[in-house]
């Protein structure tokens, strides 16, 4: 072997070196994982992503994906000859809407399914109505009726867990049920942070079209790696952050506040981000952490 053969093989096994402490960590945790944004539509970004959670289940993560598909649903919606109405950045979700979007979801979640099979692992894709996962009532916009979008009002996991103890991979697309059993899309960020609480993750990761959360969002150098959920919350309440990124944000401090440990915003458009993230020192998105959390970042 020369030189530069051996260089490459001792820099891989730094790199496996690396990630042992944090298997170690989390072996036998739940992570859940929120698929979305770009990381959906481009075919090898959304093979990066389902190999990365098909290696955390390989060496002993318990991850679950929850998973969106706004953007194929407006594609479909437009297929149809109807056109995407949003009040307030929601969807409004009328009858025949509501069908396509649980259609599509429900591809979408086949497809992802079938990915990880391929991969050699058993998954099983479910929607929120399976088992009771998620149960809703009608959301509003302000006040305004938007149809069939559904507010979380609890959350059952048993099916989860029986899926876990099985050594199933558990794929959710963000579809619930109210108390008169109508069906309601869910905003799958909403739908991870509810999951990510009841089953008291050890992580949360959101996989987003950004690169993470900024002190000032014009200055890539203002990344911040790490910040607690109070730390977090100083910055909305200073008006740091705005746009798309508050309601995401939020998400993160409340699931924290109930129990799951850290939480990550990670850019999805990068190859294998969540494995950079969660088995590097460095890491590449931005982690909020629990108030009993120690830092791993140290500079």
């Amino acid at each position: 072997m020369n030189e530069d053969s051996m260089k490459e093989v001792l820099r891989k096994a730094e790199v496996l070196i690396e990630a042992l402490p944090y298997i170690q960590r989390f072996n036998r945790k739940i992570i859940v994982v929120k698929y979305g944004g770009s990381a959906m539509v481009d075919e090898t970004l959304k093979r990066h992503v389902i190999q990365d959670v098909t290696l955390l289940k390989l060496v002993g993560f318990k991850p679950i994906i929850v998973h969106g598909g706004g953007k194929e649903i407006s594609r479909w919606v437009g297929k149809s000859g109807m056109e995407p109405v949003f009040v307030n950045g929601l969807r409004r979700t009328d009858e025949a809407t509501m069908e396509i979007a649980e259609m599509v979801l429900n591809k979408v979640n086949k497809s992802l399914v079938s990915l990880v099979q391929e991969l050699g692992v058993n998954a099983v894709g479910i929607s929120g109505k399976d088992g009771g996962l998620l149960k809703v009532r009608k959301k509003y916009a302000d006040g305004e009726d938007i149809g069939f979008v559904g507010e979380i009002t609890d959350v059952s996991p048993k099916i989860l867990y029986d899926l876990l103890e099985k050594d199933f991979l558990p794929i959710v697309c963000p579809v619930g049920m109210d108390d008169h059993f109508c069906s309601y899309n869910i905003n799958a960020d909403d739908a991870a942070c509810a999951i990510a609480r009841a089953v008291k993750a050890e992580k949360l990761a959101f996989l987003t079209d950004i690169e993470g959360v900024y002190r000032d969002p014009a200055k890539k150098e203002t990344l911040i790696s790490e910040l607690s959920a109070d730390e977090a919350q100083k910055l909305i309440g200073d008006g740091f952050i705005g746009g798309g990124m508050l309601p995401k944000l939020s998400n993160c401090i409340d699931a924290v506040s109930n129990g799951v440990s850290r939480v990550h915003i990670l850019d999805g458009r990068i190859a294998h981000c969540l494995l950079l993230e969660i088995f590097t020192n460095k890491g590449i998105g931005t982690a909020i952490l629990g108030d009993k959390e120690t830092r791993y970042y140290h500079e």
